[in-house]
Formats: structure tokens, C-alpha cells, sequence
């Protein structure tokens, strides 16, 4: 009974599978059943191409092919997706603003005094803290506490 319907089925019963999957990945917030969507696909084209009558290509060797199939692009997914977040991480300051601001320069607006301060950059206002530098000095991000930018004072070039 069974055979009967997956031979009835054919190749569009995988790809219908593999868009299914691919459907329900949308809704879910991992790629779990990405890979089982694209091996059913590969089965499906591979059924189209090899034609229902090969004998080489029963159902029960179509739904082999799956299975395997499944882990074999989920290992290699696998992989390929730690690689991507690795090289995601190249970024670490991406959702931390006070970290992008390492390195900046800017002038103070009031002077550090007793080790504290604040500074303008951007469109926000940002305590500081380091040695005591008067307003209106160019000042070096070094460091974060927090939400406390850590500066030094940056030499004034000499006259030429």
C-alpha cells in the first residue's frame, strides 16, 4: 500500500517536502529543518532526472537517500554555520557602543577634575574618568567601565 503511493507521489512528493520544510523554517528560529529541506530536494530533482521506472531508484532507496542525505548536509551545514558565526565575531564591539568609541578622539566639554569628566561624541554625552585635563583638551578613549569611558590626553603636535 504504501509503495503504491510513494510511486504515486514521485519526484514532486520530495520537492513538495523540501518546500514544506523550507515553509516551517521561516517560522523557527534555527536552521533544524533547513537541511532535511534541501536533501529532499536533491531527492526530488535526482527522482525527476533518473525517471520513476529505474530500478536503480525504488522508494525505499529515494528515502535512503534522504536519510543520509539529511545528516550528511546537516554535518557539513553545521560547519559552515560555526565558521560564519566565527567570522562574525571578528566584530565583538558590533552591539557594544561604548566599545566602537575605543580609540576615538574628542574635546572635552568639562574638564576631568578629582578623575571624572564628560565628553561629547556623537550625538551622546559620556562620563569620563582619567587624569585631571582641563576643558576644551583632545582626549583618547582607552577603555569602558561600564558606561564610563576611560581617557588619556593626547599630545598637542608641536610647532613646526
Amino acid at each position: 500500500m504504501e509503495s503504491a503511493i510513494l510511486e504515486f507521489l514521485g519526484p514532486w512528493a520530495w520537492v513538495a517536502l523540501g518546500l514544506v520544510l523550507l515553509g516551517a523554517e521561516i517560522l523557527l528560529p534555527s536552521t533544524i529543518l533547513l537541511w532535511p529541506a534541501l536533501a529532499a530536494l536533491i531527492v526530488g530533482v535526482a527522482t525527476l532526472l533518473l525517471g520513476l521506472e529505474n530500478p536503480v531508484w525504488p522508494w525505499q532507496a529515494q528515502v535512503i537517500t534522504f536519510l543520509l542525505l539529511s545528516l550528511v548536509i546537516a554535518y557539513l551545514g553545521r560547519g559552515y554555520m560555526s565558521r560564519q558565526r566565527e567570522s562574525s565575531d571578528k566584530t565583538p564591539a558590533l552591539n557594544e557602543r561604548g566599545a566602537q568609541l575605543i580609540g576615538r578622539t574628542a574635546t572635552l566639554d568639562q574638564p576631568v577634575s578629582n578623575g571624572s569628566g564628560r565628553i561629547r561624541m556623537g550625538d551622546s554625552t559620556w562620563r569620563v574618568t582619567g587624569p585631571d585635563i582641563p576643558a576644551g583638551n583632545t582626549v583618547r578613549v582607552i577603555g569602558i567601565d561600564g558606561s564610563t569611558l576611560r581617557v588619556e590626553a593626547v599630545e598637542a603636535p608641536a610647532d613646526s
